[in-house]
């Protein structure tokens, strides 16, 4: 008999990885083909600071070390509450209908090939932000992306 996984928390981050000339990195999910998304995961543990659950998923995603040098990782101060898909609940406690995802952004030198989890994504693009806002299947993430522009001081809509 396989061992029970453990319900996920629903508390989340979703971190939008970037480059200064806002290139945006999506991913697509594996168990959901043409769902592009930028990185995204759950907390392993209650008390787990939300910083290194960032910090974590950007790795186990994507294979970059958010502390590198020339990597700036930024909290936005923002939460979104959402329901969760119901074809994922599952995976949380009974009765858990929402999720909290707190904002981070990720801005890298420049766009780079980045390493999948074959388990968890199977495919990555880099897109301008206007075309990464189309492409996330996500009204948070789409959102999200969307704010690059003000975060970094341009102010350009």
């Amino acid at each position: 008999m396989a061992p029970t996984r453990p319900f996920k928390i629903p508390q989340s981050v979703l971190v939008v990885i970037h480059t200064p000339a806002l290139d945006v990195l999506l991913i697509e999910r594996a168990d959901a083909p043409g769902f592009w998304q930028s990185v995204t995961g759950a907390k392993d543990f209650d008390g787990e600071p939300f910083q290194q659950t960032a910090e974590r998923e950007v790795w186990e995603e994507t294979g970059l070390d958010a502390r590198a040098p020339g990597h700036t990782l930024s909290d936005w101060g923002l939460e979104n509450v959402y329901e969760i898909y119901p074809q994922w609940r599952h995976r949380y406690a009974p009765g858990v209908t929402h999720n909290t995802e707190h904002l981070f952004g990720l801005c890298i030198p420049a766009a780079v090939p980045v390493r999948l989890s074959p388990r968890e994504h199977r495919d990555q693009v880099w897109l301008p932000w206007r075309e990464a806002v189309d492409r996330c299947f996500s009204p948070s993430n789409a959102e999200a992306i969307t704010w690059l522009p003000r975060r970094l001081g341009g102010g350009m809509i």
